[in-house]
């Protein structure tokens, strides 16, 4: 299986299906931001804090794996200059709906978060990086390749599973069983029997791995990042999930690219 393709496929799918992660923000949210009033998440409940941003005037602003017209509008209205990078066109189409809707200047490009082949080094000031590596069986050129298309004293913003979430089946969890069931490193493809994976795939569900601290925090800090802020996070109130009663299930970094390098 083609991971980029199927995933790809699999995304439009959940445009068409109106998925919570592909549904634009309204034009409110965006005359909002015009006037200094937005927020982003790059986790499913808690706002990024504002100061991880610093000033977006005259800012070049990669959302990566963020399509979806949601990230990327609201600071594109909020005095950046925002490119939005993602493997879905169903996604990006709604980025270019809401942008032409409201009169935004933003850009889409089509593309594998580990491969940012299209932009020069240090092209970027600063990176918005919502929770969608957990596509991708391998970190290290998502993080490499964020840090090369960086310019020096900019800052990585991402979003990512706490890998114990993966123990867990979500199945079961919705029927009030929350106990220890997969095995570390976990993958849809490599852990799931053969009738589980088939229904996924009649689904169309995306296809999720799971990545160890150590390549999540450590391989930023390996690829060259400095970390200068952490917190957690869960699916939050308004979205039924029996393991956020348990542990926070979502993790957010920022990263910094030293000036010099």
């Amino acid at each position: 299986m083609d991971i980029r393709d199927y995933n790809r496929l699999a995304w439009d799918r959940k445009v068409a299906e109106k998925s919570l992660w592909t549904v634009p923000v309204d034009t409110t949210v965006v005359e909002a931001a015009r006037h200094g009033d937005w927020k982003i998440i790059l986790t499913p409940s808690l706002a990024v804090p504002k100061d991880w941003f610093g000033d977006l005037t005259d800012c070049d602003l990669l959302c990566l794996a963020s399509g979806g017209g949601q990230q990327g509008p609201i600071l594109a209205a909020a005095g950046a200059r925002v490119t939005v990078y993602d493997n879905s066109p169903a996604q990006l189409a709604q980025d270019r709906m809401v942008a032409q809707r409201d009169a935004l200047e933003l850009q889409t490009v089509e593309g594998d978060m580990a491969d940012l082949g299209v932009f020069p080094d240090a092209s970027f000031d600063l990176i918005v990086h919502p929770v969608s590596n957990c596509f991708v069986s391998d970190l290290e050129p998502v993080w490499r390749e964020a840090f090369r298309v960086l310019r020096p004293g900019g800052a990585l913003l991402s979003g990512m599973i706490n890998p114990v979430y993966y123990c867990f089946d979500p199945e079961l969890a919705e029927k009030g069983v929350v106990k220890f069931q997969n095995k570390l490193p976990y993958s849809d493809v490599g852990s799931l029997d053969e009738d589980t994976l088939k229904r996924f795939r009649e689904q169309g569900m995306p296809m999720e791995f799971s990545h160890t601290l150590t390549d999540q925090l450590g391989g930023q800090i390996s690829a060259g990042f400095i970390l200068t802020g952490f917190y957690e996070d869960d699916f939050g109130p308004d979205i039924e999930d029996p393991i956020s009663d348990y542990m926070p299930t979502m993790f957010a970094t920022r990263a910094l690219k030293p000036r010099g390098s």
